[in-house]
């Protein structure tokens, strides 16, 4: 039986609202086993799922999640807004993984107490960090799972070799557990190196079937997708599972 790569469901996958519980909930139900969402703090310390630290509030203005609280940023919504402990409520009761795209380094403490709190080490892992970020999360807390992003200027100054040596080294130095890459940079000789360093390379964003199978057959640890249905019609012709 061939094997296939872990399936993660980039948040608004299938449609669904973006930083959503809807999102998260399509992810399980579609077959996905990570779920992806993307992490600010508020002022008060609460994690909350959203890309940006700019949000439109309902009265017309805007302001920065990390300059409100909480209770402030929700008055203020014209939609609720979902926090990271109700995200995680729903992975831990359907068991599955989860990559919390960390989108400010803010959120680190925080994250870190929160993971502690709910004994979800092993079912959490960080991305966002590139090699400053990741450096942070190792001194801060060691024991949380974190990806290195590349960082794609590196690939733009220095040659594929090069950047991709540099970027084990830093992943390594970090603690990092993998790499995480957006898919216009993987070729075969990234799959070759990075196995020579054991780290593991997740991609970032598929959405087309053609891709899937290409990056199934070089070896990919993991391809996020918003498309998750696609994937898993993908993942049942190369392993024979659910046909």
């Amino acid at each position: 039986m061939k094997s296939f790569p872990l399936i993660t469901a980039h948040t608004g996958c299938m449609g669904t609202p973006m930083n959503s519980l809807l999102s998260i909930e399509t992810g399980i139900s579609s077959g996905a086993d990570i779920i992806e969402d993307d992490i600010q703090v508020t002022r008060d310390g609460i994690l909350v799922l959203s890309h940006d630290d700019t949000v439109h509030l309902a009265n017309g203005t805007e302001n920065r999640i990390s300059g409100m609280t909480f209770n402030e940023l929700s008055d203020g919504l014209s939609t609720p807004i979902s926090t990271l402990e109700q995200a995680l409520e729903l992975l831990q009761n359907a068991g599955k993984m989860m990559n919390l795209d960390l989108k400010t380094d803010g959120a680190i403490v925080p994250l870190s107490d929160l993971i502690e709190r709910l004994g979800l080490l092993d079912q959490v892992f960080l991305t966002g960090c590139q090699y400053a970020s990741a450096l942070k999360v190792q001194m801060h807390n060691p024991r949380l799972n974190k990806l290195l992003n590349v960082d794609v200027r590196i690939f733009q100054t220095l040659s594929y070799v090069d950047a991709i040596r540099q970027t084990c080294e830093h992943a390594q130095s970090a603690g990092c557990i993998g790499l995480n890459v957006p898919y216009q940079l993987v070729q075969p000789l990234l799959l070759e190196l990075s196995a020579d360093y054991k780290l593991p390379v997740y991609l970032w964003t598929v959405n087309e079937e053609g891709l899937f199978r290409q990056f199934a057959e070089m070896g990919v640890r993991s391809i996020t997708t918003k498309d998750v249905a696609a994937a898993i019609r993908v993942k049942q012709e190369v392993t024979g599972i659910g046909l």
